[in-house]
């Protein structure tokens, strides 16, 4: 994307001394209960009031939003409090109807950005707006079709863009509903450094007991704000009742987090980053020529291999491995969770290696 310091230039608009928050009930559910929240949330951090409108639910039978009448309750709400509104849109029909409404911000969901059509339908709807348009990851872990996504809303002429990180669905099983995958949110930060982070905590932990830990490591991240599902009466929330919070807790959240600085100029700060990073360069350079040496190695497995015509993949012997470096790892102070990852890489890696060796004429 050409440009994209313009992306950045809505965020600066809110002139905030903290990250942006973006909360909200999971859904509007009716006019007293928003008209509640927002007030609670009104003399807070909160910047932007949230509420699903529309609910995509997975199957059929579930509570799928009230529809448009809780876009009434949302104007309301923003004369009321002064808090700008955002609301998710999937589909020409929803933002039509936001936008009708003076809806500020509009969000496109994990479940939508994974079909390039409706975002590009959505894109065309948008175009000759000025609105604030933030783009969720998809529910699978692809950062090309999460860029791809908000090229397609660049390409309509919407400059106020951001995304918003939610984590990504998995049949694992961990303590994440999604887990956040940082790799790709990072990933994705260094390559359009301008393009406004914003994290979701809510859906990437399942539990408002762990917003705040999820949250703190989205801001030691750097990300630039937070969307946080907020309810007044979670525990008979219509939707999502176990991933939010109420007013008072958020606003704890907000004192118990500690918001870092970018840097610190101070001489012996800079002296010693420069002597810790010299070290990692030095390890990160040792961990390539091991990496380097076990790919050779691996080759020549593969040729023994291909002499005595066996298969390639070896099930119980990778076992054996995982479950020894999973134990080494933890005497290490490595989480299981990075050990699987790490090795599962290598041993894809491994098995390429070997693939070529064999197939080769």
């Amino acid at each position: 994307m050409e440009n994209s310091k313009s992306l950045r230039t809505w965020l600066d608009d809110f002139k905030l001394s903290h990250p942006l928050v973006i909360a909200g009930p999971c859904s509007a559910e009716t006019e007293e209960q928003v008209m509640e929240i927002a007030r609670e949330l009104k003399d807070s951090d909160v910047s932007i009031f949230r509420a699903g409108i529309w609910k995509p639910r997975t199957r059929p039978g579930g509570f799928e939003g009230v529809g448009e009448i809780g876009l009434k309750w949302l104007q309301k709400a923003k004369a009321e409090t002064g808090l700008l509104m955002a609301v998710e849109v999937a589909n020409e029909a929803h933002v039509k109807s936001a936008l009708e409404h003076d809806i500020d911000v509009l969000w496109i969901g994990a479940r939508t950005t994974v079909n390039p059509f409706a975002v590009q339908e959505i894109a065309d709807a948008l175009k000759g707006t000025d609105k604030i348009v933030l783009v969720k990851n998809p529910v699978n872990p692809d950062l090309s079709l999460w860029l791809g996504g908000v090229e397609r809303l660049y390409n309509a002429g919407i400059k106020k863009l951001g995304v918003i990180h939610r984590g990504f669905s998995t049949y694992e099983k961990t303590k994440y509903r999604n887990i956040p995958e940082w790799q790709i949110a990072i990933e994705l930060q260094s390559r359009f450094p301008d393009l406004p982070l914003i994290c979701d905590p809510s859906h990437i932990t399942g539990r408002r007991d762990m917003i705040l830990e999820v949250s703190q490591q989205a801001l030691d991240l750097n990300y630039d704000g937070l969307i946080i599902e907020t309810h007044n009466d979670p525990e008979h929330a219509w939707s999502d009742a176990a991933q939010q919070v109420t007013p008072d807790a958020l606003k704890q959240i907000f004192i118990d987090l500690r918001i870092r600085k970018m840097t610190d100029e101070a001489d012996d700060y800079n002296q010693k980053m420069a002597a810790l990073r010299t070290q990692i360069d030095e390890i990160d350079s040792k961990l390539i020529e091991s990496l380097g040496k076990r790919m050779k190695i691996a080759d020549k497995i593969g040729a023994l291999k291909k002499e005595k015509n066996v298969a390639v993949l070896q099930n119980k012997r990778w076992n054996e491995i995982l479950g020894k470096m999973v134990l080494e790892g933890e005497e290490k102070g490595l989480s299981e969770e990075f050990i699987l990852k790490m090795f599962k890489a290598i041993h894809q890696e491994s098995i390429s290696h070997q693939e070529k060796v064999i197939n080769h004429k």
